[in-house]
């Protein structure tokens, strides 16, 4: 599985932008994907997971954690191979490279991963 981070760019605090991630190869519809984030100095954080039809939760089931729940989005459109993050009121410290990711289920490591795209919330 091939994956294509795009989207990033610099917003002010408030502003919302939509993160896409063109996958390509293999049963798409069977994988989970996620995105994680990396800001300079910190740990990669997992800040969204969809799962497919492989996993255990249930496909088109979502997972957040508590610093982007009710400000970010995933969704997936299987008939494009693209995966999505909806980004509003960003904040900050929301700045990190933003990479998607791809798996068997949300909750474990991922298998592939593509490369980052870049976010900044400045004012």
């Amino acid at each position: 599985v091939q994956l294509q981070a795009s989207g990033g760019g610099l917003v002010q605090p408030g502003d919302s932008l939509r993160l896409s991630c063109a996958a390509s190869g293999g049963d798409l519809s069977y994988y989970a994907f996620g995105w994680s984030r990396q800001a300079p100095g910190k740990e990669r954080e997992g800040i969204a997971c969809i799962a497919g039809r492989g996993g255990n939760t249930g496909r088109g089931n979502t997972h957040y954690p508590d610093s982007v729940k009710g400000r970010f989005t995933i969704s997936r459109d299987d008939a494009k191979n693209t995966v999505y993050l909806q980004m509003n009121s960003l904040k900050p410290e929301d700045t990190a490279d933003y990479y998607c990711a791809a798996g068997a289920a949300c909750g474990v490591e991922p298998h592939y991963w593509g490369q980052g795209t870049q976010v900044t919330v400045s004012s």
